[in-house]
């Protein structure tokens, strides 16, 4: 009888004690989210614009994250990142993320980029990339896809206007052997027209498991362009697929929320989180809120957007 009623107070207080590890998991993601939404505040201050999503027309010339890493206590890291923005060292020497002299900071783990919730990467790097690590934050590319304002290459898009971003794709760098790259824009906080607490600045993905020693999931691996973002065409943790260029990059596992495919067109991925109901997201005004992942598909997109004038109601 005694060992009866021990077994029915650890039925009843098991899913507390999981609940209240999940709420200090949760907590201890969202204090990463927010100093990321700080940090690129602070950046911001400094250079009056924010970083590009990526640098390169593939994305392989660095990403924010590469750019945030001095404001988020990581300058030993962001020094020995050769390339970045450019592609180039300053002797013309091409050096992108893919370069093994940068393997010890693409193949770091920043605690601060990681989220608790989290344990879907197993150990968290990206086998076929050269073991390099993945992270849990990614930035606002938009309503679309990664062509952002480039006309559709093949993902379904259901007539959704590009409305603007806080982060584009293929940046501007301040050296570049490509002249088009000089001609792209950058993004300051004034040209944020929805308004800063009504325009998403990061939200949370779901690290992808490896598949084996030639495809990794590539979901969370932010050293890379496409990897580095998320879209507000679909709901946060949608049943909708993400899509990545080739097959090797994703690992279709609807069950464990991580639905893909690859349609060889361009990548479009959701907003994903492991937190029961939704994703953790930070504003452009620097707050960081949770937004269930039930909401309404035209609220999502107008929050995931700086010049549609939309409601996020």
């Amino acid at each position: 009888m005694v060992i009866a009623i021990i077994a029915t107070l650890i039925g009843l207080l098991l899913p507390a004690v999981q609940s209240a590890r999940e709420a200090a998991r949760r907590m201890s993601c969202t204090n990463n989210l927010k100093q990321v939404c700080l940090a690129f505040h602070t950046l911001h201050d400094a250079s009056n614009a924010l970083p590009a999503s990526d640098y390169g027309e593939g994305g392989d010339c660095g990403t924010w994250q590469v750019a945030v890493l001095p404001y988020i206590e990581q300058v030993d890291l962001f020094n020995l990142y050769q390339g970045f923005k450019t592609g180039f060292r300053a002797d013309g020497t091409p050096r992108k993320y893919s370069a093994a002299v940068n393997n010890t900071l693409t193949r770091a783990v920043i605690s601060g980029l990681r989220c608790p919730s989290d344990s879907a990467g197993t150990n968290g790097v990206a086998t076929a990339e050269s073991n390099r690590s993945r992270h849990n934050y990614v930035v606002n590319a938009g309503n679309t896809n990664r062509k952002q304002d480039v006309p559709n290459a093949g993902t379904p898009l259901n007539g959704v206007r590009f409305a603007g971003a806080p982060f584009i794709r293929w940046g501007r760098a301040t050296q570049s052997p490509d002249p088009r790259d000089q001609r792209r824009p950058v993004v300051r906080f004034k040209d944020v027209t929805d308004g800063l607490a009504k325009t998403l600045m990061a939200s949370e993905t779901i690290m992808g498991p490896n598949t084996g020693s030639t495809a990794s999931d590539l979901r969370g691996f932010t050293w890379w362009g496409p990897g580095a973002v998320f879209h507000g065409h679909y709901q946060p943790n949608t049943t909708q697929p993400d899509a990545f260029q080739q097959t090797r990059y994703c690992n279709d596992q609807p069950l464990q929320g991580l639905p893909c495919f690859a349609p060889e067109a361009e990548v479009q991925l959701a907003a994903r989180s492991r937190h029961r109901g939704g994703v953790l997201a930070g504003l452009c005004d620097g707050s960081v809120t949770f937004i269930e992942e039930g909401v309404a598909l035209n609220a999502w997109r107008a929050l995931s957007t700086t010049q549609g004038g939309e409601s996020a109601q």
